[in-house]
């Protein structure tokens, strides 16, 4: 990790875009998540606001406080500090250094129920696999929050074991419900509102996953990890679940 792996650029009079020359990871995303914590510990001094995506981190600061020549010269500064406490920790890997350093872990229910699971048995038989197995293996994983996007309150989750991982449906549907979940590819995600999409559903959480009027807004952030659990109908319909 170091300054040639990155490409830092003026996005705006009042924000920077990071650039990671690599391609989205587990490794990547927890090096992104190091990298914002300790720039965020800048927050307050130069009203920053760190905003991570995929290969990514959005920069912005006030320019009547500072300039993008002195936020360049932080992120540099942060970039040396956090390859030296890489390079210096036994811990050498940058994914168990950011769960140690946030080992924020959400557990989401879900039902899996033929009702809502709309493409979980084509899943099933895609992959030559029971239904049960399909639910057994989304949910054995810990999925890291890669980003945040599409909507408010939609995380991308990854990465989905490869044994039910499915690519986007060829034909988008008009409506999908609000809170189901959701496979593509490598990625699965939580529907926070009714709206169109082309993952493949395989279940319905009843967790809101944004709501303006709650503080935090969203159950999770970029960085945090997520355990999906199993739960039956009635269970469903006590969280608040709607079918």
């Amino acid at each position: 990790m170091s300054d040639n792996l990155i490409r830092v650029e003026v996005a705006s009079e009042r924000a920077l875009i990071v650039y990671f020359e690599q391609e989205l990871s587990t490794k990547l995303a927890a090096i992104i998540s190091l990298f914002c914590q300790q720039l965020g510990q800048h927050r307050g001094a130069l009203t920053l606001e760190v905003i991570p995506s995929y290969t990514s981190v959005l920069v912005q600061y006030s320019p009547f406080e500072t300039d993008h020549f002195a936020i360049q010269k932080l992120i540099s500064n942060v970039f040396e500090q956090l390859e030296t406490q890489l390079a210096d920790t036994s811990n050498s890997s940058p994914t168990g250094l950011a769960q140690n350093k946030a080992a924020n872990v959400v557990e989401l229910p879900v039902y899996y129920g033929d009702e809502v699971a709309l493409d979980l048995e084509r899943i099933a038989l895609h992959h030559n696999l029971s239904k049960e197995q399909v639910i057994d293996i989304h949910c054995e994983q810990l999925y890291r929050v890669f980003a945040i996007g599409f909507a408010p309150g939609f995380g991308y989750l990854g990465e989905v074991d490869s044994r039910i991982a499915m690519p986007r449906l060829e034909t988008p549907r008009m409506t999908v419900p609000k809170g189901a979940v959701a496979i593509a590819d490598r990625q699965t995600a939580i529907y926070p509102a009714v709206s169109p999409g082309g993952w493949n559903i395989i279940g319905r959480c009843p967790i809101a996953m944004f709501n303006p009027s709650t503080v935090p807004h969203m159950p999770f952030s970029v960085g945090d990890s997520v355990k999906f659990k199993a739960i039956d109908k009635v269970q469903f319909v006590e969280l608040g679940g709607e079918l």
